[in-house]
């Protein structure tokens, strides 16, 4: 069996009522396949042409559905639609064994008009067809490819659109004036994504409350460099910080040790000495912990190098997010965090705390361009991985 790249269009209707939770936590807990890419799209309408002209052509469609499938695309994925919408629409790619043939039958499912909860499209697409074969109601929820050779095909068109139409999407939805529009990062971190589970899909759910739009969307294999860049302003407040609990800590281990009593201004005095080391060290750990590589004695060219961790990087945009998100998320400490909260739920500790948040525009603006979020991207991910993929599927001469 030969390792596949597949993937999944969530459609514009399923963004806009924020079922995109749900449908990423079902794509992750029923599928045993890595997810190897995120993007957001707006389609053009030379895409959207594109992409009809290989759904217009597939035999195995039987000819009522084949022309509902068209109909959708020309009245949702339009910038220009019947909704009156923005066209957003979320790819994400899959790899694994025999990837195509999961996502259709064991995740996506088939379009049916048999009421059914057990696959994507049997909880969030509807297909009503009466009597006779006229379809009265089509959504299909996500768009997906039928075969090896379709999908092959669909990721050639992706990567072509995928700097044209997609990318971050920051002037597509529409906001009252005089609003403070805010775009803010979210990502999840390595926890969630350990072993097939739902919950990074419940956390976006968690997230979708908030009423915010997404805009950008990434999968993230942090390097060293990287995540020392994302993390540095934490290297100075750790000194002060911890400072205490270093104190704390020498006194617990050397009460039993001596036969004298310690001030507790000596212990503070051997908390000075060690600030630096121990905030290093604590700062090490979170690079480790974001990444899989433990930074210290590392190269420079080794640093480079992407991390053997998986995050998601989400950007959410509208009216006041940086502070909507931060009360979703809530308190670093878990312990502190809210009931319901992200933290309160899924957090496990300090450091393995569910999900990372901007606390700033400014700070937003600077880790997004640490990991190449932004309106003016220097890579374009999606394109390099199924140029690799599709290069390994050529034939050779």
């Amino acid at each position: 069996m030969s390792e596949e790249l597949a993937y999944v269009l969530i459609t514009p209707y399923n963004l806009l009522k924020s079922r995109t939770g749900g449908i990423v936590g079902r794509l992750l807990s029923m599928a045993d396949l890595a997810l190897a890419g995120a993007r957001m799209y707006a389609p053009s309408d030379a895409m959207v042409n594109a992409y009809a002209e290989t759904i217009a052509g597939q035999e195995d469609l039987d000819s009522a559905l084949r022309n509902a499938f068209l109909e959708y695309l020309n009245d949702y994925y339009r910038p220009e639609n019947k909704l009156h919408i923005a066209n957003r629409t979320m790819l994400l790619l899959f790899r694994g064994d025999n990837a195509v043939e999961i996502i259709k039958k064991e995740v996506a499912g088939p379009i049916t008009s048999d009421p059914r909860g057990d696959t994507i499209r049997g909880t969030y697409g509807d297909y009503i067809r009466v009597p006779g074969g006229e379809i009265r109601y089509f959504e299909p929820a996500v768009l997906i490819g039928t075969s090896t050779e379709m999908v092959n095909s669909h990721l050639r068109l992706l990567a072509d659109f995928a700097s044209s139409d997609g990318g971050v999407l920051e002037h597509v939805m529409s906001y009252p004036e005089g609003s403070n529009v805010e775009t803010t990062l979210v990502i999840l971190k390595p926890d969630n994504f350990k072993r097939q589970s739902s919950r990074p899909g419940n956390i976006i759910d968690m997230f979708s409350r908030t009423g915010l739009y997404i805009v950008g969307a990434r999968v993230l294999h942090l390097s060293v460099a990287q995540a020392e860049r994302f993390y540095g302003p934490l290297r100075g407040l750790f000194v002060d910080r911890l400072k205490t609990g270093v104190a704390s800590r020498l006194a617990d281990s050397l009460a039993e040790t001596f036969d004298f009593d310690i001030a507790a201004k000596d212990y503070d005095a051997m908390a000075g000495i060690l600030a630096d080391k121990n905030a290093e060290c604590e700062f090490n750990r979170i690079v480790e912990y974001m990444t899989g590589s433990d930074p210290a004695g590392l190269s420079d060219e080794a640093k480079q190098q992407p991390g053997n961790e998986t995050c998601l990087a989400l950007l959410y945009q509208g009216v006041d997010a940086i502070e909507k998100i931060r009360i979703t998320l809530c308190a670093t400490n878990p312990e502190k965090a809210s009931p319901g909260t992200v933290r309160s739920v899924y957090a496990n500790d300090l450091m393995r705390n569910a999900a990372h948040a901007s606390d700033s525009p400014d700070n937003a603006l600077r880790e997004r361009e640490i990991i190449d979020l932004l309106e003016d991207e220097q890579t374009c991910d999606i394109k390099e991985i199924v140029d690799s993929y599709l290069a390994g599927k050529a034939p050779t001469q």
